[in-house]
């Protein structure tokens, strides 16, 4: 998951960075997949490769490791950088490269290992501890966009089906969709954290034939090997079999829980762009930031046009790495290889841009009660016509005949105000009509509009107490507030 040496020509902006490292995502997440972190996590492993044979019987000598473990992080990139274009490969020049540092250990280093040994458990364990901080980011985006779900658990606001008004909802309701689908994603992270094996020690076409060898033909032996090794690395099992590689559907997996999440912020980002147009619901805007470079009015939802815009970048990765599984030759093939180094760390990187991002909408979300309101007062008699028209009915109207009247009287309702009109006259022409006489005096109720939310004040707080605590419950303060330091 390499590239050139890290940060060269950052100073002076002469050479290309992806955008996704040099805006959008946290120090954390680019650490972790930076060229310094790989060439450290290959010395863990191989340092763990050579315990784990010591204790299970090979003679290694114990100084030696320890010598080596304590200059880990004596790490020049440039030196391993001059073995490559000597040797050709990667991560031999980086073996060289460590085995300068203490030549003594140099004979024993990479035993019975193959270059996948190194890479393919590397790339696990990158994966594993990415998915862990992106964990602790749902989870603090969640947490905050609970918070504002409880606190508009009962503003009632216009429903749209098609953008076109319909029953009315409450913001609180509206919320909690955006919330499930990040639940669904809280629940995949978790999922894949337990299972994701490590690849552990397979040998070269994974037959584990040269620690067989090794240990001189003790197949409890070399099982145990497998099961150590995959523990010190932080793993409680190995892929059962494999090529040289660990199946590229693995990666597939990860990838499109990953692409889960772009999908559920570009839903929710979406939305508030519309309730943006609206001007019911508005992403926080800073006291100097400029909407507009010629429209000095303008206040453009761009935190949410920006996650949205990268969340689609997320939301079609999955299907490259669908193909790389499936163009896997027999044992192994290398043409994955250029391949994942890009795909891997673009979708983790992705993925944590749009969460801080996301986070950041709802630390400062804004809420226009009266706009709301004007909305939904103007509306309102449209949406309460199925429930005036139930009561009518039950009062001992004629259905059908109610339903004619409601109809002519609704659409010139609508043209008056197509005309110009800055109201909505509806209750006033049905209540002069005879035919609702018996509902005339319960018209100012159905005006307030409460009961037309039916239960969403209650659904919120159901779905907040039984789905969304118990599964924020485990991580609530173990998050570490990694983003609320990050501007966005």
């Amino acid at each position: 998951m390499g590239g050139s040496e890290e940060g060269k020509g950052d100073a002076t902006g002469a050479l290309w960075r992806s955008p996704l490292s040099s805006r959008y995502t946290s120090r954390a997440m680019q650490e972790l997949f930076s060229e310094r972190a790989r060439a450290r996590l290959w010395r863990e492993i191989w340092i763990a490769l050579a315990r784990t044979q010591r204790e299970l019987g090979l003679e290694l000598p114990a100084a030696a490791i320890d010598a080596l473990e304590q200059r880990i992080d004596e790490i020049d990139l440039a030196r391993a950088a001059e073995l490559e274009k000597e040797l050709r490969h990667d991560v031999m020049a980086h073996l060289h490269a460590f085995a300068e540092l203490h030549p003594p250990a140099k004979p024993f280093l990479h035993l019975g290992a193959t270059s996948c040994t190194i890479t393919d458990n590397a790339d696990l364990v990158v994966m594993k501890r990415a998915l862990h901080l992106l964990r602790d980011s749902l989870v603090q985006v969640m947490e905050r966009l609970a918070a504002f779900a409880r606190r508009t658990r009962a503003i009632a606001t216009l429903g749209y089906t098609h953008f076109q008004p319909a029953q009315p909802t409450t913001v609180g309701k509206r919320a909690c969709l955006w919330l499930q689908d990040l639940l669904h994603d809280l629940g995949e992270l978790n999922r894949l954290i337990a299972e994701l094996p490590a690849r552990g020690l397979k040998g070269t076409t994974g037959t584990q034939a040269s620690f067989l060898t090794l240990f001189r033909g003790d197949h409890a032996k070399v099982k145990e090997l497998d099961r150590r090794f995959a523990q010190r690395l932080g793993f409680t099992t190995t892929v059962a079999v494999c090529g040289q590689t660990y199946p590229r559907k693995l990666d597939f997996k990860v990838v499109a829980a990953l692409s889960g999440i772009g999908q559920s912020v570009a839903k929710c980002g979406n939305d508030l762009r519309l309730l943006a147009h609206e001007q019911e619901i508005e992403e926080p805007f800073e006291e100097k930031q400029i909407g507009s470079s010629a429209m000095a009015y303008k206040r453009n939802p761009m935190r949410a046009e920006r996650m949205v815009s990268l969340a689609r970048v997320l939301i079609h990765l999955p299907a490259n790495a669908a193909e790389t599984a499936g163009q896997q030759w027999l044992e192994r093939t290398l043409d994955d290889s250029a391949n994942r180094r890009v795909v891997l760390a673009e979708a983790f990187l992705a993925a944590d841009a749009v969460l801080r991002i996301d986070h950041s909408i709802w630390k400062g979300i804004i809420v226009n009660e009266a706009r709301i309101a004007a909305h939904l007062r103007r509306e309102l008699p449209f949406m309460a016509t199925e429930e005036i028209l139930m009561r009518a009915v039950q009062a001992g109207g004629d259905r059908q005949l109610l339903h004619e009247q409601i109809r002519i009287h609704a659409r010139a309702a609508a043209e008056r105000m197509k005309g110009g009109a800055p109201d909505n006259d509806l209750f006033a022409r049905l209540a002069a009509d005879r035919a609702f006489a018996n509902v005339a005096a319960q018209l100012p109720e159905i005006a307030a509009g409460g009961g037309l939310v039916g239960r969403a004040p209650e659904q919120v707080d159901e779905f907040l107490a039984e789905q969304v605590e118990p599964a924020l419950a485990p991580w609530r303060g173990k998050a570490g507030g990694r983003l609320e330091d990050l501007a966005v």
